[in-house]
């Protein structure tokens, strides 16, 4: 294959920014560059003098805040971005090959979209999330909601290919799009290696939560689920990692529930000491209600951490978990079924965790991103052929 031009537009970039999202953005751009090709990652300028070392090109088309005081993204901020990522293109129209731009948010299609149109650049959208018309009211109200649910159909039909970050987003996409055939991207190998966990001793009553703490997580329901849990295991500890708008109402909870003595709000911690954490937890409990992949219970399935998650109908991360094989999936976040949940992954003990590693080994060979990349060049080049 000859050697592409190719943008990738994001509007945060890690590690400035820790998200899902921005690690996949990452991976995908280092491995195209291994692979031979240009990659200039189109983002938002946050940081002061020279960007973040990277091997690719960083290119900052935007400055500003994307977030509100509750953890929401704000639409201005979609806007701005959208614009500034339609002039670059338009600047720049011809020099590009290739387009991967992130559907969050998705005015970001239709910026690349509109610069691009009549141009022989291939751009393809990639779909962190697609929601229904009700998770969009839900989210935004019932006027944006029902504009954003319009924009996001519109956006499924504007890009040449399409990527989702799991079959359950891939299944919604085909809902209003039914003859696309979204890539599947795998991303466990974003997680690290099996067994990455070392030789940390495992404490057998920590639960942890890693994550930001932002309404859709459903941290408020844990402190009820840890006293259900402590009804029939008084040895139970849960420690709460990360940071958000829901740390006070957290706090709240945990005092209204009585198990104050038993958690730790450990605010944002670094890297090595999140490794620790994960290691060491019996079990990671992710309550969200809204994940769309869910990471955090791949890294921890790769130091044979079992994870507790809920159902729902925007939850794609109970995908990754499969009931006494890597963890199990919690009917609802109340405290009986969340708790009875997290009991039976203690109970799991040692026999849970070398089922949750031997599980993320074998996931780990197909479901990883450097297939995926290759599938995405291997349509690149199918579209040339035509």
């Amino acid at each position: 294959m000859a050697r592409l031009r190719v943008a990738i537009a994001y509007d945060c970039l890690y590690p400035v920014n820790t998200g899902g999202g921005e690690r996949v953005y990452r991976r995908m751009a280092e491995l195209l560059v291994e692979r031979g090709h240009h990659v200039d990652y189109l983002t938002r300028r946050q940081w002061e003098g020279e960007a973040p070392h990277a091997p690719f090109r960083i290119v900052p088309v935007w400055t500003g805040t994307i977030y509100d005081d509750t953890g929401g993204r704000l639409t201005r901020a979609a806007v701005g971005f959208a614009r500034a990522l339609f002039a670059h293109l338009r600047r720049h129209r011809g020099e590009y090959d290739l387009v991967i731009v992130s559907a969050l948010p998705v005015l970001n299609v239709f910026g690349a979209w509109a610069a691009l149109l009549g141009s022989r650049t291939r751009i393809v959208s990639d779909w962190l999330e697609v929601w229904s018309w009700r998770k969009w009211r839900e989210y935004s109200g019932a006027l944006v909601g029902s504009v954003a649910f319009l924009l996001q159909f519109a956006g499924l039909r504007m890009a040449d290919d399409m990527t989702v970050n799991s079959a359950f987003t891939g299944a919604r996409v085909r809902r209003y799009r039914r003859r696309s055939r979204p890539l599947v991207l795998g991303l466990l190998d974003l997680a690290g290696t099996p067994g990455n966990a070392g030789t940390v001793p495992v404490d057998p009553g920590l639960a942890l939560f890693a994550g930001r703490h932002i309404p859709d997580k459903q941290l408020t329901k844990l402190p009820a689920a840890l006293a259900f849990v402590r009804r029939s295991r008084g040895d139970v500890r849960l420690v709460i990692a990360g940071s958000g708008p829901e740390t006070p109402r957290l706090r709240d909870a945990v005092t209204a529930s009585g198990v104050g003595d038993a958690v730790v709000i450990a605010g944002r911690v670094d890297d090595a000491e999140l490794d620790r954490l994960m290691a060491s937890a019996a079990v990671l409990v992710n309550p969200s209600r809204r994940e769309g992949f869910g990471l955090v219970v791949a890294e921890a399935a790769a130091g044979g951490t079992p994870s507790v998650v809920v159902a729902g109908q925007d939850n794609a991360a109970a995908e990754l978990v499969h009931d006494g094989v890597n963890g199990f999936i919690a009917r609802s976040a109340s405290a009986a079924d969340l708790g009875s949940a997290i009991l039976a992954a203690l109970d799991g003990g040692e026999a849970l965790r070398e089922s949750t590693l031997d599980w993320f080994a074998r996931a780990r060979e197909t479901q990883n991103l450097g297939r995926s990349v290759d599938e995405l060049l291997a349509r690149y080049d199918a579209s040339r052929a035509r």
